[in-house]
């Protein structure tokens, strides 16, 4: 587990990442980008997933107010509560959790790789992982011996059209749209057929 800042500045951000800064400015504060729920609604319609949901990166629940919309039972946490409702976690601290649902969430950019792990580590065999992850997610030689040999995403799911993530939730930031391309990575524990990728 990697030692966590989540005061990340946007050179570290990027270099965890393999990305070059496309924004402007510092990044958000604790890497806090909201996801669209067109995003959230977009994967719904191509992969079902249990009644019990864990958002573990919740922000201000906009991928959980769209999933309770659909009838799902979600626990909402984050490393700090930014809107009531809201449970005060640390995610990546709590590594004897287990939990017996699927963990869907947009993670911290500098800490995505250490999320999918950790969420694969706490859900039960058969449950499902869900991360929207940028698109670079798929490179890297570290990544593909700690994640992909061991545990393939059994679906890549591509956004046609870029999907929009909010810094501090401020939606009017990113109306233009977004300079990065992102999908949703979706693993079932104990899964290790070969990946597919669709578009979305």
């Amino acid at each position: 587990m990697a030692n966590k800042d989540w005061k990340a500045n946007s050179k570290s951000v990027f270099v965890t990442n393999g990305a070059s800064n496309h924004s402007s400015g510092e990044r958000a504060e604790l890497d806090y980008y909201a996801t669209s729920p067109e995003a959230v609604e977009a994967l719904l319609k191509h992969e079902t997933f249990s009644h019990d949901i864990w958002e573990p990166a919740c922000g201000e629940l906009h991928i959980s107010r769209t999933l309770e919309a659909h009838g799902h039972n979600v626990r909402s946490t984050d490393i700090v509560a930014r809107c009531e409702c809201v449970e005060t976690k640390d995610f990546l601290m709590f590594n004897t959790d287990t939990f017996d649902g699927d963990i869907i969430t947009n993670p911290p950019y500098a800490y995505a790789e250490d999320f999918v792990l950790q969420a694969l580590q706490c859900v039960t065999e058969g449950h499902k992982v869900a991360m929207l992850v940028r698109l670079l997610f798929l490179e890297g030689q570290s990544r593909r011996k700690r994640i992909f040999d061991v545990c393939p995403p059994h679906t890549v799911y591509v956004f046609s059209k870029r999907a929009n993530c909010a810094k501090n939730g401020d939606f009017d930031t990113c109306k233009n749209g977004s300079a990065q391309a992102y999908s949703w990575m979706v693993w079932t524990k104990g899964n290790k057929s070969e990946t597919t990728i669709k578009w979305i």
